[in-house]
């Protein structure tokens, strides 16, 4: 199955730097009343500048991405265009769609993957966590290897999504030895939970800036 992604450039100052869930309920809302999105659509989060009140500023690299089947692009495209977004309060609009092809590479990153795990110890969470990628990936049938990501400190890139006050736990995702044909399936098909809120989309690390 053949992907695009659609770009949208967003008009707007501002948006909650947790925003993933909240963007997918705006979209469910305003044009699709209320039904959800079909689940080989993915969402990306959107980057911006951090500020310190649980908010992100929206600059020129700021867009909201969204990856669908080929066949679903005009569909979406359409959908979307120009199309207001009430996000927790902030109001975004979509605008000026550009479409473009996933571009391949030998490692991918993501900021933010989740499964949904058991209750473990938390010291033993990145053992089960890395379990869970490379089933995911043996799934998918690609061959790499899998690593959690370091923040800017060097710890680990553990990261949360709220979701209805309840806080997800997931961690920023690394994967290498990518071949051309897996990390395009890689970056179609996510990994992990909670897809439509921005989780498990892949990029090159040259190809993007992380999100808030």
């Amino acid at each position: 199955m053949n992907f695009l992604e659609i770009q949208f450039d967003l008009r707007g100052k501002t948006l909650p730097s947790d925003h993933g869930y909240s963007i997918y309920s705006a979209v469910k809302k305003t044009v699709l009343n209320e039904k959800s999105l079909p689940p080989e659509v993915l969402l990306c989060s959107v980057p911006g500048v951090p500020a310190q009140d649980g908010m992100i500023y929206l600059n020129r690299s700021s867009r909201l991405r969204v990856r669908c089947p080929a066949e679903q692009v005009q569909h979406w495209y359409r959908l979307l265009q120009n199309t207001v977004l009430d996000v927790r309060g902030h109001l975004i609009r979509l605008v000026q769609p550009r479409l473009c092809l996933p571009q391949p590479s030998e490692i991918l990153k993501a900021r933010l993957v989740t499964f949904k795990l058991d209750t473990i110890n938390h010291q033993e969470l990145p053992f089960y966590f890395l379990e869970s990628c490379n089933k995911a990936l043996e799934k998918l049938e690609i061959k790499a290897q899998a690593f959690i990501d370091s923040n800017l400190d060097g710890d680990l890139a553990r990261r949360a999504l709220q979701i209805k006050g309840k806080h997800i736990v997931g961690f920023g995702v690394v994967i290498e030895g990518l071949n051309e044909q897996d990390s395009l399936k890689l970056q179609c098909c996510g990994m992990g939970g909670r897809k439509h809120f921005g989780c498990g989309w892949f990029y090159p690390t040259r190809g993007m800036l992380d999100a808030s």
